[in-house]
């Protein structure tokens, strides 16, 4: 392997590397890094004009776009933090930013499907595909599907994160709390044996266990919670 010897200037064998001399190497996986990161290539790595191709291609990070995945019960919250959400982002940022709601994407885009594990996998990987090309083209997707399904979730990752960064939040508000409100009333239907499969009740809700933001959707007060998420946004240089 030819590495960069710092004193000479120059590159060797790394079987060459004497003592007292320092070598210097980008692996692949921190090149991506430090493109992701908008970072400047080292001079010493590739000549200028590859440097200038590969940052052109890779935008800095206040110009890529990034996917907000937001999970959690019915009615936990997750629709209106990320509402909140749309707007405080639309005062800081020119950027196109789209909100793939849960219940509007079953209206429009997956009107067809119905509640089965295989229906739910087949519409959030829709809802992935649709915030990847967003991202891919510099856009922000804020998705609030149920997504209760660890793998779905890290699907969808793997789609997006590709063109952008994907940012997991979890509105871990309390089963009992979302029966409480029961705002559309799917909470009584499932408990009269109406609905089949409920998310929580008799079908599983696989709770994330280390995602990017968590957040109470019970606080009591969502604008809280839309400026955690922001203030993220903010610290990771994303608007």
């Amino acid at each position: 392997m030819q590495v960069y010897v710092k004193e000479s200037q120059s590159f060797k064998s790394i079987e060459d590397v004497t003592e007292g001399e320092t070598a210097m190497n980008v692996s692949g996986t921190e090149l991506r890094e430090i493109l992701k990161q908008g970072q400047q290539i080292p001079d010493w790595f590739t000549f200028p004009e590859v440097a200038n191709i590969l940052q052109e291609s890779y935008p800095k990070r206040q110009n890529q776009g990034f996917t907000v995945f937001f999970t959690g019960l019915s009615g936990a919250g997750k629709s209106t933090i990320a509402n909140g959400l749309v707007a405080r982002v639309l005062e800081g940022t020119a950027k196109s930013t789209t909100l793939l709601d849960g219940d509007i994407v079953r209206q429009h885009l997956s009107s067809e499907l119905g509640f089965s594990k295989e229906h739910r996998n087949i519409n959030i990987q829709r809802i992935a595909y649709v915030a990847s090309e967003i991202t891919k083209h510099s856009g922000i997707a804020i998705c609030a599907p149920i997504a209760p399904y660890k793998a779905q979730r890290d699907s969808a990752r793997k789609l997006v994160e590709p063109f952008g960064t994907f940012i997991e939040v979890y509105v871990s508000t309390s089963f009992e709390v979302c029966e409480d409100r029961d705002v559309k009333g799917l909470y009584a239907k499932a408990r009269k044996g109406l609905i089949k499969g409920f998310t929580g009740l008799d079908d599983p809700y696989e709770a994330p266990t280390n995602p990017e933001i968590e957040v109470d959707g019970s606080s009591g007060d969502p604008a809280l919670e839309v400026e955690k998420i922001y203030d993220f946004l903010l610290s990771n240089r994303l608007i």
